[in-house]
């Protein structure tokens, strides 16, 4: 910390301030003691717990009413709501003589708002940034569907021109895309440019990179048009208005509109002090809230209106002529506690704290290097890392690249951070237009991504060899040091690969080795396996029953994850979701045809009635009932019910019954395909069989033990159960199925379809019947058991089904593999 001190302890901590940062965690962030290092405050910040008390003192004290009333209470109500308006209007410097604050549920409902009223017409255009979040992009429906013009473009901002006045300020270049048009009639004439409005939409600081664009915008769009729109088709529209989209930017540098005034800008509450979400504010010049024409109108924002014939009259104030129904009155009497939090720190001394923990971050990424010399980490707009300037914000956006240059997907980053505590964000963060200039994607790239199945959201984190996204930290007023530098070794500890080693004539490359020397040593005979334990898992998610033998099908083990619980909004419910599911023993009576479940929610067992047909090992085809398993209604609800009680939410029990079906449910729980089309499983995630070695486990066990540092800690023992295997062997080396290509159990043939990637289910334990979450062992198996992004433990594998012979898997079968 000494280094950091000596470049930014003039900085950081708020030294001027009433409290320093550490009086800050200690008194109103206690709850992040928990080992919780939260990164994402461009998302959401955090509320202070001294704040949240003052707010449950002040509406535990005070009565407050709907402000469209008479009563005492309702007059105090709007009064406070006045209040809250001047304080909004204070903070961006904004006075009320040219401003309106009009509340709305958040800065997308204003930007909204703007979209919906301002005057489109044929000769319009909306002209924004590439850098714009997909709320303002959504404007362009509204220009566009009015027949206007729509164009994003980039701005260049360059040092002073030969000739120019150092005094003048930077030169800025409009640099314009394509135009696009829903009229393709239309004609462009410059008295017809003269009258039409136009709106010029850009953010105060980028929330994909943290820059900062330049507020001299504003006033050269409105006063010097023809100028700074020079070469654009654009330099002869007139009539210009500016949005501000201040949403990410004004939690340290709120745009001062008193210096550049705007005619919109747009803010959410929860972005600056964390709480009330769910609302924000459209800050409009009143001049230019006059030419908004606004079609809908309800209560509060009328003076009369007549039921049965067409009158109405509106009210004449700007903020009640937008504000739609009664105000959310108790958000807004929340947010005064807030602005006191920031008053008493100051936005300066908050920008100077957050940004020096910024630049300290983006200095040690840029600075990794691997063992081989290769760069580990690119960063997105941070050329400029001058704490005097004010060219960012607290914000550090970059990719990680490994040794050979290829890169490391952003979900991998996100999942390792998450099991080091670590709160970041993945993605494009919804700023489509900044996220493809950044990374270099081309519209072929974008379009063929989509084609790909890439959508907002999913796992595609690498297409086609190129980031589809990237990997966002931000830091808020209560950030420390500490925070930043455990980031810092969470990167070096998990990415960065050090010099190669050779040991016993292998290159073995640091912490991605995943054998000891002695462990890779070579074998000149394949040791003895053999089948340990087989267990069917019937219910996915639930607990599943062992058997010394069991009949084979063409879907795998007979009945195994043949039956799902859904959700009635059709989602797939599992332990990730509800945990106590692993509760929820299983058991199958083949002779009696019976599924049997049982749970301590619930005072009986459930017995379900399994058609004949179903469990003969001959027979392949279910009776197709629209995936229901239910004849009887009276039975399906009695069985629904049951479920609900056992899980303690409303749900349904599924049985699998195509006989055709090829699909899995992918890691987003919809259908996909399986990891070979030959595949014919049930409700499984990738494959028919999991088969975890215990020669691994015991090798996970030691890493574990030596991994804890206090030694009177409880260190749990590992059961190859843990990893809800379908076959333990027991024999060999520890990893050795890692290279196993095909294997015969007994007389059955299976094909090995690689390794089996990890989540956080593993980390689930069920112990005397409670459910314990914790980080292990997902977090040891990624030291050294990640390849591409994936934490691999265990082998899936296919059954190779001959039709024609019945087959049953056996308890102390040989096991014989074929190695690649």
């Amino acid at each position: 910390m000494e280094e950091f001190l000596k470049e930014f302890g003039d900085y950081y901590g708020y030294p001027d301030g009433p409290k320093n940062i550490n009086e800050i965690r200690e008194t109103e962030f206690k709850r992040l003691d928990q080992g919780v290092v939260y990164l994402d405050h461009a998302g959401s910040t955090l509320y202070s717990e001294l704040q949240m008390e003052n707010i449950f003192k002040d509406f535990t004290s005070s009565v407050y009413g709907n402000p469209h009333s008479q009563s005492d209470i309702s007059s105090a109500t709007s009064e406070i709501i006045a209040d809250a308006r001047r304080q909004v209007l204070e903070y961006f410097n904004a006075s009320p003589e040219d401003y309106s604050c009009v509340f709305t549920s958040g800065a997308t409902a204003a930007l909204k708002i703007v979209g919906e009223t301002f005057p489109w017409t044929q000769d319009s255009n909306f002209v924004y940034t590439m850098e714009n979040h997909n709320s303002v992009l959504g404007i362009r429906e509204y220009a566009l569907g009015k027949g206007a013009s729509a164009c994003a473009v980039d701005i260049e901002e360059v040092a002073n021109q030969p000739g120019q006045l150092a005094s003048s300020g930077p030169f800025i270049k409009v640099k314009p895309r394509a135009v696009q048009t829903r009229n393709t009639s239309k004609l462009q004439n410059e008295e017809s440019r003269g009258d039409a409005c136009n709106l010029f939409a850009f953010p105060s600081e980028c929330n994909f990179t943290g820059l900062r664009f330049n507020l001299d915008l504003v006033n050269l769009i409105k006063e010097n048009n023809e100028a700074t729109l020079e070469g654009t088709p654009f330099a002869k529209s007139k009539r210009w208005m500016v949005l501000i989209d201040a949403a990410k930017g004004c939690a340290t540098q709120p745009p001062n509109l008193s210096e550049f005034p705007a005619d919109f800008v747009v803010m959410s509450f929860y972005k600056l002090f964390g709480y009330p979400t769910g609302l924000g504010a459209l800050l409009v010049r009143n001049d230019a809230a006059k030419l908004l024409k606004k079609t809908y109108f309800s209560g509060g924002t009328v003076a009369a209106s007549i039921a049965d014939i067409d009158f109405v009259k509106r009210r004449e104030r700007v903020e009640e002529f937008f504000e739609d129904g009664s105000a959310s009155f108790l958000s807004i009497a929340a947010i005064r506690h807030g602005f006191k939090l920031l008053k008493s720190l100051t936005t300066s001394a908050i920008w100077m704290h957050t940004t020096s923990l910024s630049i300290y971050v983006k200095k040690k990424l840029q600075a990794l290097r691997h063992g081989n010399g290769a760069g580990v980490c690119v960063l997105y707009g941070s050329e400029n890392l001058n704490l005097s300037s004010h060219k960012s914000g607290p914000t550090v956006t970059f990719n990680l690249k490994r040794p050979d240059g290829s890169w490391f997907g952003y979900l991998e980053v996100e999942k390792l951070a998450s099991l080091s505590g670590i709160q970041l964000r993945t993605g494009c963060f919804c700023n489509p237009g900044a996220c493809a200039k950044y990374l270099d994607l081309s519209h072929s790239d974008l379009l063929s991504n989509v084609e790909a199945g890439h959508v907002c959201w999913d796992d595609n984190d690498v297409i086609n060899g190129k980031p589809t996204g990237a990997v966002r930290v931000s830091f808020g007023y209560m950030s420390t040091f500490e925070e930043a530098k455990k980031f810092i070794d969470f990167i070096v500890s998990s990415f960065v690969s050090p010099p190669t080693k050779i040991g016993n004539g292998i290159a073995v490359n640091g912490r991605f080795a995943q054998l000891s020397s002695e462990e890779l040593e070579s074998k000149e005979s394949i040791p003895g396996y053999y089948l340990k334990s087989v267990t069917i898992y019937p219910i996915k998610s639930c607990a599943g029953f062992s058997v010394n033998r069991w009949p084979l099908c063409r879907t795998g083990l007979l009945h195994d994850r043949e039956w799902m619980i859904q959700g009635l909004t059709g989602e797939l419910i599992t332990q990730k979701k509800v945990p106590e599911m692993s509760l929820i023993s299983t058991f199958i009576d083949l002779e009696e045809g019976l599924l049997v479940v049982e749970s301590a929610r619930c005072k009986d067992k459930l017995y379900i009635k399994i058609k004949s047909n179903s469990y003969n090992p001959r027979s392949d085809e279910f009776d197709a009932h629209d995936n229901n398993i239910l004849e009887n209604h009276n039975e399906e609800t009695r069985i629904n019910c049951w479920f609900t009680n056992a899980i303690g939410r409303q749900c349904k029990l599924l049985q699998y019954s195509s006989s055709t079906s090829k699909h899995c449910l992918n890691r987003n729980k919809s259908p996909g395909l399986c990891r070979v089309l030959e595949s014919n499983i049930n409700f499984a995630n990738e494959a028919q069989f999991l088969l975890i070695s215990e020669e691994s486990v015991a090798d996970l066990n030691r890493r574990l033990e030596e991994k804890g540092k206090d030694p009177n800690r409880y260190l749990e023992k590992l059961n190859p159960q843990r990893f809800r295997p379908n076959l333990v062997i027991a024999g060999g080396e520890p990893y050795a199925e890692d290279k196993w290509r095909t294997l015969k159990i007994g007389d059955t043939n299976f094909t090995s379809l690689g390794g089996c990637n990890r989540c956080q289910m593993i980390n689930i334990s069920n112990e005397s019947g409670q459910v314990k979450k914790s980080n292990e062992p997902l977090t040891t198996l990624a030291s050294y058991r990640r390849v591409k992004g994936k934490i691999l433990f265990g082998t899936l594998l296919r059954y190779e089904h001959d039709a024609k012979v019945e087959s049953w898997i056996r308890v102390g079968e040989e096991v014989n593999p074929e190695r690649e």
